[in-house]
């Protein structure tokens, strides 16, 4: 029975520590995704007050040196798969091109405060 009882013991320590590396796991890429939306959002936010208008795409950003290139997106891991907000047309600075206003997350996930990553 005590060799029953060290095993069972030995599993849930294990147990523990796996959901604990996991846990910050999913914290870390919560903090990148912040990091990466800050950055973009920032960039989105110079461009537009630069040019006077809003980028039409992501890689406009990269054009015109705003971000040396698109950071993936830490909760899917490609920088294709943000998603772009475009402008209210009667908005923008040329109702004809409305551009990118923000961006969210491409994923479908639920964070760990319970809110989804593509309303960050």
């Amino acid at each position: 029975m005590s060799l029953f009882r060290s095993t069972i013991g030995l599993a849930t320590i294990a147990v523990a520590v796996l959901l604990a590396q996991s846990t910050e796991q999913a914290r870390a890429k919560e903090a990148g995704l912040k990091r990466s939306l800050f950055t973009l959002r920032e960039a989105i936010d110079k461009y537009t007050f630069d040019q006077r208008k809003a980028p039409q795409t992501l890689q406009d950003l990269i054009a015109k040196k705003y971000v040396g290139g698109i950071p993936a997106d830490p909760m899917t891991g490609s920088n294709s798969t943000w998603r772009v907000v475009m402008e209210d047309p009667a908005k923008s600075a040329d109702s004809n091109e409305p551009g990118i206003f923000d961006v969210h997350s491409g994923s479908d996930g639920v964070s760990s405060d319970g809110t989804r990553y593509a309303d960050w």
